[in-house]
């Protein structure tokens, strides 16, 4: 048995507490940003470094649900975060698996994809691309454009590579298709990928702001993102939230506890997606990064 020496005790205690202490420094601003949200003004003008709530306030919750154009969207986002993401991991895994079987042209197709990670359209002719195809001003704007991720799809493909080919011949003595093959074996096994895939694909739509303000022109179909640039950066709280919230306080609370509850409920969702895939996600990070 290894025992280890003095010098390597105080380098695992030296690698803890630096790691702690990283955690602590990037778990600072969420914690802040809560205790705002629920602080009251003078709590918060009082306090120069708030960590939990004084006194308990619920108002600018309270105001930010009663917001018809908040609401509407967080709903958007949840639209397009949950039909993208489907959308992203079909058309990445089903060509993905194509790229692994023997079709024509399969080379110029991996070369076709390996172009666009390192050239793109640029924004102008993406634009005219959505605006010809009739998607400006429509919510799959957000979405088609960017079906398939050309790094998550090779990555993807690699993890295909990585299943043995005995099973799928074995399934096509069976009589098996290669659409039965890939739905009730491939993509069965292939659960970690989609899991961290998913994450990627999920993280990207949530967070999407440039193209809704690109593509989208109606502000009833803004994500969450966009109103969320309007509280807290054009500091419009009050006015993008509409006028049902003002109706339901006679006084709104402060614009900066009205700023740090909108930041909470658009971080909290994202964050309750990630434990649900955690057990797959290094595991599907890793595999088939490296075999061919």
């Amino acid at each position: 048995m290894h025992h280890r020496t003095w010098a390597e005790r105080i380098g695992d205690s030296l690698n803890v507490f630096a790691l702690v202490l990283i955690s602590l420094v990037m778990l600072f601003p969420f914690v802040y940003i809560f205790a705002v949200s629920f602080s009251s003004l003078e709590d918060v003008l009082r306090n120069q470094l708030l960590l939990w709530p004084k006194h308990w306030v619920f108002d600018s919750y309270a105001y930010i649900f009663a917001s018809k154009p908040f609401l509407t969207s967080l709903y958007v986002s949840t639209f397009v975060t949950v039909v993208g993401t489907v959308v992203n991991l079909a058309f990445t895994a089903s060509m993905a698996y194509g790229l692994t079987r023997d079709i024509y042209g399969k080379k110029w197709i991996l070369l076709s994809v390996l172009f666009t990670l390192i050239f793109s359209a640029g924004i102008i002719p993406t634009y005219m691309v959505v605006k010809e195809t009739g998607l400006l001003n429509s919510l799959w704007s957000l979405i088609l454009p960017a079906a398939i991720n050309p790094f998550n799809l090779i990555v993807m493909r690699q993890f295909f590579l990585s299943i043995p080919e005995d099973i799928s011949d074995a399934a096509l003595i069976d009589g098996a298709t290669e659409f039965q093959i890939f739905r009730r074996i491939i993509l069965p096994l292939s659960k970690p990928a989609l899991a961290a895939f998913s994450l990627f694909y999920a993280v990207a739509h949530w967070n999407s702001y440039f193209s809704a303000i690109l593509y989208l022109n109606d502000p009833a179909k803004w994500t969450i993102q966009v109103v969320l640039r309007q509280i807290v950066i054009a500091n419009e709280g009050v006015s993008a939230l509409g006028a049902e919230a003002r109706q339901v306080m006679e006084n709104p609370p402060p614009p900066i506890t009205i700023q740090m509850a909108a930041i909470m409920i658009a971080t909290v969702p994202i964050l309750l997606f990630y434990p649900f895939l955690q057990k797959h996600f290094a595991k599907g990070v890793m595999l088939g990064s490296v075999k061919e």
